[in-house]
């Protein structure tokens, strides 16, 4: 009669320790049904589900054991029945997502709770990895990372589950990402951002009009465009009217000044390692995208350009407005134009007129966004730097020293 025995190997992890046991395996003519494996800090936890011919050896069982013994491992036996393995089959076919923890610092309390919500939706958890790198012991640097992804598996009510998750994100100081795994999750082509408050962290309007000598109204205006309350095209045009009158000579001196948000170096530089192309589709001015542009380099710019007559702003912006529309468009002809599908594309805002945008994408990602446009987002980062983002594509900080074999 066959029989369906689940392995558990545990010890120090050492070189040939799956071939030897699985070259035993081999000489009794099992078949391999599922395998995994992990090492934490050295120490190996192997697992094989295997199924042993009705004319197996009987010794195949104690080989393995003394293999193991010789090896220094620890081996459990665990036979399952048919029945039980038939029913592991079909939960195959139950939907898979994966939930991302983004922290300064990971901790028992933070896995606690993100493992807690998955169970109370009837999520089984079927990996955890560590994403991040390793941190030494002490005080964490001051901009340090840490990720954690959990491989789930089940029917889960969507909505009310990143409801809880970002309630208790909102409570831990966290992000928790929670998305389809899919094909396409490696395998994005296209990545567009908005620039003020996203790739910088000012909102540039708000410089000029400092420097206008109208900065409160111009920021109380962006401050009610930014929650949605009023719409952007005519937020836009009020707050340019101000600007009536600025000498040109001033937007170079902002230009030279404006602070990359933490991460973005970093994120374009992978992004470029990766074959990513990449925009800005920014309801700012052109002229400080393109100096962008040139820093990161973007190969995309869309941003609304300021009509200066006599070396003075006129305090209005060539047509079209890069509005929240226009931007949504804009992301559909660069897919086309790049022959990619809109679920290769990610976009990543902070306000409400980036909405359309995100909503349209593969991934879309509230960075530092404000309460309505994380909780109307897919996803939504604000613990992390722009880097984080790459840890939603499944990257490792690892693969960063990498160097490509030649």
């Amino acid at each position: 009669m066959r029989e369906i025995i689940l392995i558990n190997i545990t010890g120090e992890d050492r070189p040939g320790l799956t071939a030897a046991i699985t070259g035993v395996l081999a000489a009794g003519g099992a078949q391999i049904l599922d395998i995994g494996q992990a090492v934490i800090h050295n120490t190996l936890s192997f697992g094989i589900l295997v199924e042993l011919p009705d004319n197996s050896d009987s010794n195949v069982l104690k080989d393995v054991l003394f293999c193991g013994y010789e090896l220094d491992q620890q081996v459990r036996f665990t036979p399952i029945s048919e029945q039980d393995y038939q029913v592991w089959v079909a939960g195959q076919g139950k939907p898979r997502h994966l939930v991302t923890l983004l922290t300064r610092k990971v901790t028992a309390e933070q896995l606690c709770r993100v493992s807690t919500i998955t169970a109370a939706h009837n999520l089984n958890i079927d990996h955890i990895d560590r994403l991040s790198g390793r941190i030494p012991l002490g005080t964490a640097p001051e901009n340090s990372k840490g990720c954690i992804e959990f491989s789930v598996r089940g029917d889960a009510n969507i909505s009310a589950l990143k409801a809880e998750f970002l309630k208790v994100g909102a409570e831990l100081g966290v992000d928790i990402a929670f998305q389809q795994d899919s094909i396409y999750r490696r395998n994005r082509r296209l990545a567009v951002f908005d620039m003020d408050s996203t790739l910088i962290e000012a909102e540039v309007i708000d410089e000029l009009a400092k420097a206008a000598g109208v900065g409160d109204q111009v920021s109380a205006i962006t401050e009610r465009a930014m929650r949605g309350e009023i719409d952007f095209k005519e937020s836009f045009k009020e707050r340019l009217a101000l600007l009536k009158g600025l000498s040109e000579s001033v937007l170079e001196e902002i230009a030279d000044n404006l602070p990359l948000t933490e991460g973005a170096e970093n994120l374009f530089d992978e992004l470029k390692k990766l074959g990513y192309r990449t925009a800005i589709l920014s309801g700012g001015f052109s002229y400080f995208a393109n100096k962008l542009q040139q820093k990161l380099g973007i190969d995309y710019v869309y941003a609304n350009e300021l009509q200066i007559v006599d070396g003075k702003l006129t305090g209005v912006a060539i047509e079209p407005i890069v509005d929240a529309q226009r931007k949504a468009d804009l992301l559909k002809d660069l897919a086309l134009k790049e022959n990619i599908s809109l679920e290769q594309t990610i976009a990543v805002g902070d306000g409400a007129n980036d909405l359309p945008m995100l909503g349209i994408a593969g991934l879309g990602v509230a960075f530092r966004a404000k309460p309505l446009v994380k909780q109307s987002a897919k996803q939504a980062i604000s613990t992390l730097g722009l880097d984080g983002i790459l840890y939603l594509l499944g990257y490792r900080d690892r693969e960063a020293q990498e160097q490509p074999i030649n």
